[in-house]
């Protein structure tokens, strides 16, 4: 039992089977190609929607500091993403790494998670997208009907309610709509996530401008609020609080390396990718804190849209950019649908081909070259999450996920400098022991600082999970199979 639990998968077959003729995933993508596609995940729900939240329930204006703690363990952990993905430049992320430095037992619990992070994030994001449409289309005196633009369910403090609405329709559809593109090819997915790159971060730099000569500093005061007696509830617990909950906007690097088995020179490509789209996030997403805790008073920013309600604050000086920020946000929600999209079919494509999930996940589509079952499957179970369930109950569980994502990265890059020494490098994490261990520190520290009821449900998932494995993939795992014919 333990043996197959602990046993790796070959760094050399899996490199092998990455670049062989029957793989069919296709390396399109230039070194541009991934610092956009890192863009498009990371700047999304984070910078539009979990900011005001986040400043009005734990850190204040502090929650530019929040985001500081937040980018060192992503910088951190970034490294570590970055020599792994030069390394193995394989399709599935942090699952594929646990396989060959930890086990497939591990493996399997990392892949898990991620399966649960991503359809998570990608369902909160569809939701959140389908809070901005509604909202667009009420200032044109346009009225979607309320039974088919909310979540069918809700829990309340008196447990799961009814809500009387049949499903979430636009977020249903926007999911729809992304995997059909995406199932277009992988190529078609850049090109339209590059062109929606372009109007997010430009409406970014519009608020950013422009909002400077409104700032009122006395909004900042005190910028650390004094901590209400409850552990994360403001002062220095809340900033380190609202560090572990603004995590989850910076899920996108992960999900960038996702895409390094359809990267051009992944070896070279991949690091840039991975670091430049992260430092261009961490700029913008401190700017718009900053800029938006010093129009609004952080008390008054616990709503859906926060950047909105800021440029309302300052009366009919930027009334004129309200529809831009609306328009930026849809456009900057739907590239982080595209991209969360991706990551979670070649997650599933990932572990198929190891033979833990049913292999006809990773079947390629000869036209197109990517997974398309694997794409179905993922756009049928996010829309049902996305259309039954409000954005509240999906991203409770995001941020743990990937906090534990990165820690692994990081504590699996000082597993292989020492059992495998030898390995080339094309990428090297610098100042090894130390970075990987301040960056996993720092993620490990802010899981600690989330809620107990996130870990309780992350335990629920992780038992369904040990169910799965060891009623299936134990079984069907292709290492299992090649150790039963030897």
């Amino acid at each position: 039992m333990l043996e197959k639990i602990f046993r790796k998968k070959d760094i050399h077959q899996m490199l092998t089977e990455a670049e062989g003729s029957n793989d069919g995933l296709r390396r399109n993508l230039t070194a541009a190609n991934l610092v956009t596609l890192g863009i498009g995940a990371i700047v999304g729900t984070g910078i539009f929607v979990i900011t005001g939240t986040a400043a009005a329930n734990y850190a204040g204006p502090g929650l530019t500091i929040s985001f500081l703690i937040s980018v060192v363990g992503c910088i951190m952990a970034g490294l570590c993403y970055a020599e792994f993905a030069a390394m193995i430049p394989v399709a599935g992320s942090v699952y594929s790494y646990s396989y060959s430095t930890m086990g497939e037992g591990l493996a399997w619990f990392i892949g898990w998670v991620l399966v649960l992070e991503y359809l998570f994030a990608c369902s909160s994001v569809a939701v959140g997208w389908s809070g901005y449409i509604v909202s667009l289309c009420e200032g044109w005196g346009i009225h979607l009907p309320q039974h088919l633009s909310y979540a069918t369910f809700d829990h309340t403090e008196a447990g799961w309610v009814m809500t009387g609405s049949l499903f979430n329709f636009p977020a249903v559809f926007i999911i729809v709509l992304v995997s059909t593109l995406l199932l277009g090819g992988i190529k078609q997915s850049a090109f339209i996530n590059n062109i929606i790159v372009v109007i997010k971060v430009g409406v970014i730099l519009l608020f950013i401008g422009f909002g400077l000569s409104y700032i009122d500093t006395s909004n900042w005061d005190p910028y650390i609020p004094a901590n209400t007696g409850s552990f994360g509830e403001f002062g220095w617990s809340g900033v380190l609080r609202g560090a572990g909950v603004v995590f989850y906007a910076y899920l996108g690097f992960d999900a960038l390396s996702t895409a390094a088995q359809e990267a051009k020179n992944p070896q070279r490509d991949m690091p840039k990718g991975i670091l430049i789209s992260l430092l261009i996030c961490a700029v913008l997403y401190i700017s718009v804190t900053a800029i938006l805790t010093g129009i609004v008073n952080y008390k008054d920013l616990d709503v859906a849209a926060p950047i909105a309600l800021a440029i309302d604050r300052t009366g009919s000086g930027l009334a004129w950019l309200s529809p831009f920020i609306k328009l930026g946000a849809i456009a900057g929600l739907s590239s982080v649908i595209l991209v969360m999209m991706l990551a979670q079919s070649r997650i599933y494509y990932s572990i198929s081909k190891d033979g833990l999930l049913p292999k006809f996940l990773s079947k390629i589509h000869k036209k197109s070259g990517i997974p398309h079952r694997a794409t179905f499957l993922a756009c049928v179970i996010t829309s049902v999450f996305a259309g039954l369930f409000p954005l509240h109950v999906l991203t409770e569980l995001v941020s743990i996920g990937t906090l534990m994502a990165f820690s692994i990265v990081c504590i699996s890059i000082l597993v292989l400098r020492k059992t495998q020494p030898d390995l080339k490098r094309p990428f090297k994490t610098p100042f090894v022991p130390f970075v990987p261990l301040l960056g996993a520190g720092v993620c490990i520290m802010q899981m600690l600082a989330l809620p107990w009821g996130t870990w309780v449900r992350l335990i629920i998932w992780t038992l369904a999970g040990l169910i799965l494995y060891l009623a299936y993939g134990q079984k069907h795992s292709v290492l299992n199979k090649s150790s039963l014919k030897k």
